[in-house]
């Protein structure tokens, strides 16, 4: 298949097997394969791109398997020229079958060969529909820049200046900000509006990925590095040749992975896993943070050097609680853009509910509003947003967080896994928010998750 024909896939694999089987099969110059670990965030992505194929674990379906099939349905209706195919465990058959009753997928049954799982997206590519649109999209995509961040508070204007400014250099970026403020929307617009817009922009999300893949992510690895090796794979930084890399929550990784970043950071120069040639390096870094990295640095989980070393050009982006005016600009983006993808005529929202909206403190930010919003336009089927339409949590007589209740003669850890439990139960499963109200970092609870297996 020629380079400008790659087939373009999303993986969703909670724990990167499948993921990386597939980087194995289908190289770079032959696919460009996204990962996620739920289908909630792969979701996202088809708003933003149109993928081949979509394969997804039994593990998927773990939580809120009700959520699944129904993202899975819409996507299957809007998308019709994403294959979705589902691999499963013997004992995960039953899920499968309930996600076959909901639209037409292909299923089989782990653990699958190299060769069958080639064999599969072959049949599933050639069952593709010659002409389909992805109606997930947005009404008009255009390149990522200022048309995609909303907003003309004082503390937004403040953030425009300082990404046109930062354009115009090649230092490295550091942005900081709560989750879901718009961090990858700035370095984005950093590299469009740059001198290396041409070349590629290469997003890493590091707090997705386990410790002991950063650094196979980063640099690559060369066949035989280790079991399960079979080829040569080219790094993020190695892909992002000419052009920018962009280091999304720089603070989970380990202090392993923070000496091989400061050493490439410094020589501009890396060695693949397993390999002996040094390559050179060619990039911009563009760095983001939702924890306070000073702070970080202080406890000693964060290295001083490095820190420096990305800290050259530091951006803040405002939550929402103090961008004064922008939520009904935000809100009014959102309304237009989910009535063209849900095909509704909403003409409006009500007087009563954009002052919930308005007074509501908003803690995940522009993510949370459009989640809020996406929701409200599929729920609503008059003309006008009501109060009805959003969360319960809008609400004051909405109950506050459960206690959680500990017996006597628990050990800790039992008190802890029940603390970490009950509050993902109540946060519905977002781990950012969970591990804010655990005062914890995000990659610190998902090793407990693992740990628990929750």
């Amino acid at each position: 298949m020629p380079n400008r024909d790659r087939i373009k896939m999303m993986v969703v694999d909670r724990d990167f097997k499948l993921f990386r089987q597939t980087q194995r099969i289908f190289p770079r110059d032959v696919a460009v394969i996204s990962v996620e670990r739920t289908l909630e965030n792969a979701f996202e992505q088809f708003e933003e791109y149109t993928f081949d194929i979509l394969m997804l674990t039994g593990a998927a379906f773990k939580f809120h398997i009700d959520n699944t099939i129904e993202l899975l349905e819409i996507i299957a209706t809007k998308c019709a020229i994403t294959q979705v195919l589902i691999l499963v465990q013997q004992r995960e058959l039953p899920l499968a079958f309930s996600a076959l009753k909901a639209g037409s997928y292909q299923y089989t049954k782990l653990p699958v060969t190299d060769e069958e799982l080639r064999l599969l997206v072959d049949t599933a590519l050639g069952q593709r529909p010659q002409y389909s649109l992805n109606l997930l999209l947005k009404e008009d995509p255009k390149k990522e820049g200022f048309e995609d961040m909303v907003g003309g508070s004082p503390g937004m204007q403040e953030v425009y200046r300082q990404i046109r400014q930062a354009a115009q250099t090649e230092i490295p970026v550091l942005i900081s900000g709560e989750t879901g403020t718009g961090k990858e929307l700035v370095a984005r617009a950093i590299h469009q509006l740059g001198d290396r817009r041409e070349k590629p922009f290469v997003p890493i999300h590091l707090g997705a990925l386990p410790q002991e893949l950063v650094s196979s992510e980063l640099f690559g690895y060369e066949k035989g590095a280790f079991t399960g090796a079979s080829k040569s794979y080219k790094g993020s930084f190695e892909t992002a040749k000419r052009g920018t890399i962009f280091l999304d929550e720089i603070g989970s990784i380990d202090e392993k992975n923070q000496v091989g970043l400061l050493r490439l950071l410094e020589s501009k120069k890396f060695q693949r896993i397993g390999g002996t040639r040094d390559i050179k390096a060619n990039f911009r870094v563009v760095a983001a943070t939702n924890e306070n990295l000073t702070e970080a640095v202080r406890q000693g989980r964060f290295r001083e050097d490095l820190f420096y070393r990305l800290d050259v050009f530091p951006i803040t982006l405002p939550p929402v609680c103090k961008r004064a005016g922008d939520v009904t600009l935000i809100v009014d983006y959102f309304l237009t853009r989910f009535n063209h993808i849900n095909q509704k005529n909403i003409l409006g929202v009500s007087p009563e509910c954009i002052n919930r909206l308005v007074s509501y403190d908003w803690p995940g930010n522009v993510r949370e509003i459009k989640n809020v919003i996406h929701r409200a336009v599929v729920m609503c089927s008059g003309e006008i947003l009501l109060p009805e339409h959003l969360p319960r949590r809008f609400f004051s007589e909405q109950p506050g967080p459960p206690t959680v209740s500990i017996r006597i003669g628990s050990t800790i850890e039992e008190a802890e896994k029940e603390m970490i439990a009950q509050t993902l139960t109540w946060t519905n499963n977002n781990r950012q928010r969970s591990a804010a109200i655990l005062g914890i970092t995000r990659r610190t609870l998902y090793n407990k998750i693992d740990k628990y297996k929750l």
